[in-house]
Formats: structure tokens, sequence, C-alpha cells
């Protein structure tokens, strides 16, 4: 008995197949014969591409959530606790600014 290698494919790859199958220019063996997958896989990915397809334009539109790293505000507020502390320390150790 041969071991056949397993064929990996991206999702791109993937999306190809399952868009193809959706099209339905072709038939499920058609596609899996020309993308040399097998039929219930092309069958698979068809599936979940057109139960998913709806999310894609779920997306709201609005002003987008603030990071919390680049929060103006805070970062304002902590270059001010900084310069405190360096001008608190600079007292501390006699070094005059």
């Amino acid at each position: 008995m041969s071991e056949k290698n397993r064929k990996v494919l991206s999702g791109a790859q993937k999306a190809k197949v399952a868009l193809e199958a959706a099209k339905g220019h072709k038939t499920i063996n058609e596609i899996a014969l020309e993308f040399g997958v097998h039929p219930t896989q092309a069958g698979l990915w068809k599936k979940a591409l057109l139960e998913n397809a709806a999310q894609i334009f779920d997306v709201k539109r609005g002003p987008k959530p603030v990071d919390a790293a680049t929060d103006p505000e805070r970062l304002y507020a902590k270059i001010g606790q900084l310069s405190m502390e360096l001008d608190w320390l600079k007292k501390k150790s006699g070094i005059d600014h």
C-alpha cells in the first residue's frame, strides 16, 4: 500500500475553491479534480463560505475603539507624571535644573 502525501492548501486557495464551487458553473467533482482536492472537502468549503459570508458585511461603521496604548489623554497624563517625578528626583538629588 502506498502512502499519499497530503496536499496542504492556504486559506486563499481554499477560498478560491469555495468561490468556484459557489459560482455553480462547474460541478463539485470537476472543481475538485481541477484543484486536486476531494469533492467532499470542496463541498464543505463551499458550505462554510456561504454560511460565513454575511459576517464580512456585519462590521458596523462608526468611531473605532480607542487603543489604550495610544490614547492621547492618557499619554499626556503620563508625560505630566513623569515630568513631576523627574523634577522631584532632581530636587532630592541636589541637581539644579
